[in-house]
């Protein structure tokens, strides 16, 4: 099978081009083994996940993506900025406006070139969702904005904000400190998330700035979330903690996330890189 090795601000995945190479048998289960196989850093390519590249009848291009446990995933925005690299450096598309069909909806994309190749791309990542029913989490009311819970034997004040992806940010005083592979699966598997959750520790540095560090569902701590880091910025926001405009610092990289209120959607803009091109056998 031949891939191509793509990262966003460190957040790595496997490319496949589902338009020439065949995954056969196309069953999810196959693609979610294939997905835990190629993931492994010591045994296989070593990578967050899997992502296949598929036509699409609605938008320009189908993002089909896998965690590293090969648990299916609506959405992920570092991902998607390289779907689009991908699809543009490698002649697949002219476009440089493109859209792209994920299980979270189809997402435009805006890309940015640099001797004609993408450099940077802005993903309009959609409307956040607060409805409890919707993120899902199972807690009363409108929304879940600074709501204190029990995780483990300690308290934290969680705001939850689903980009397509669940997530439950909590606001610290330093990132660094934090426990997080002990603190992450707890948080992940805890019993008011029914589909398990992503836990991002946010630092507010300042009122344009947030330090940040994720523990994802089904791939453990990564440098890197795209929907993370918009949804830390909805709960920054929401906390009245920034401003609109704000740079999200993650292990891997920067990126900058527009909650734009008014239009009620959220833009992220961020580098997406090419790693190695290769070929294993599945």
């Amino acid at each position: 099978m031949k891939f191509t090795k793509m990262q966003g601000c460190g957040n790595d995945y496997v490319y496949i081009d589902s338009t020439k190479e065949i995954i056969k048998p196309l069953t999810s289960k196959y693609v979610a083994d294939t997905a835990i196989k190629v993931s492994n850093r010591n045994y296989g390519i070593g990578s967050d996940g899997l992502i296949l590249i598929k036509s699409s009848n609605i938008a320009d291009f189908t993002m089909d993506m896998y965690n590293a446990d090969g648990s299916s995933s609506p959405m992920c925005g570092n991902g998607i900025r390289c779907v689009g690299k991908y699809v543009y450096d490698y002649g697949l598309t002219s476009k440089t406006n493109l859209k792209i069909e994920t299980k979270a909806g189809v997402k435009d994309l805006e890309l940015h070139l640099d001797n004609g190749k993408v450099k940077e791309i802005t993903v309009n990542m959609g409307m956040p969702i607060l409805e409890p029913e919707l993120i899902p989490v199972k807690l009363e009311g409108d929304s879940i904005i600074d709501r204190e819970i029990i995780v483990g034997n300690d308290k934290y004040n969680i705001t939850c904000v689903s980009m397509g992806n669940p997530h439950a940010i909590v606001f610290v005083n330093d990132t660094k400190s934090i426990d997080i592979e002990k603190i992450g699966p707890l948080f992940e598997n805890h019993e008011i998330f029914p589909e398990r959750v992503n836990t991002e520790f946010i630092k507010v540095v300042d009122r344009k700035t947030l330090d940040m560090r994720v523990w994802e569902r089904g791939s453990g701590e990564t440098l890197a979330c795209g929907t993370g880091a918009c949804a830390s910025v909805v709960a920054s926001v929401l906390n009245n903690l920034t401003e609109d405009k704000v740079t999200v610092r993650l292990l891997g990289g920067d990126l900058e996330i527009f909650y734009d209120r008014n239009g009620k959607t959220v833009y992220m803009t961020g580098p997406a890189v090419t790693v190695y091109e290769g070929e294993i056998k599945i």
